[in-house]
């Protein structure tokens, strides 16, 4: 199952606040794509200050092994280890840029994929019980069946040492 959080902005006063278009759904997990093509796929999202902290980070990593010599085999492995955290903090940085721009966050929704976690959250939302303070819970996982022993009681020996008996 993938956690998918929920973002609206805030309404305007002459504004629609129903229309589903204005609700974005970010996925958490790896980007392959953000990892792929870091600065691309900022720019694909709207991620500008982002992309201007990340175009800055790069530029400094850049010369700082430029000017420890380091070899092209070690910038490399620099370069995929940067790429490789753009990948894993991809979600975290379109959350954080939304709540820059001060959209709020309506909470997290757990479905097997993008179209479900909508279904989901539209349903529960259209029945009025999804609010951005009080989201629904998730569903508990199946109690165990009643029907099994109790377990034993365990005797008061810690680790792989017997316990202690009399000397014979």
């Amino acid at each position: 199952m993938t956690v998918y959080t929920i973002h609206q902005p805030h309404p305007r006063k002459d504004e629609d606040t129903t229309h589903p278009d204005r609700f974005v759904f970010v996925r958490e997990g790896f980007y392959f794509w953000a990892f792929l093509l870091g600065p691309l796929w900022m720019l694909w999202h709207g991620l500008w200050l982002v992309l201007m902290f990340y175009l800055a980070a790069a530029a400094a990593v850049q010369a700082g092994l430029w000017a420890l010599g380091m070899p092209a085999a070690v910038t490399s492995f620099v370069w995929v280890l940067i790429a490789l955290l753009v990948g894993f903090e991809a979600a975290s940085l379109r959350r954080w840029t939304y709540k820059r721009r001060r959209w709020d966050n309506l909470g997290p929704v757990v479905a097997p994929d993008r179209e479900s976690a909508e279904r989901r959250f539209f349903d529960s939302w259209t029945a009025g019980s999804w609010t951005a303070d009080n989201p629904p819970a998730p569903q508990a996982a199946p109690s165990p069946p009643t029907s099994m022993p109790a377990p034993q009681s365990a005797p008061a020996v810690i680790g792989l040492f017997p316990e202690p008996q009399p000397r014979r």
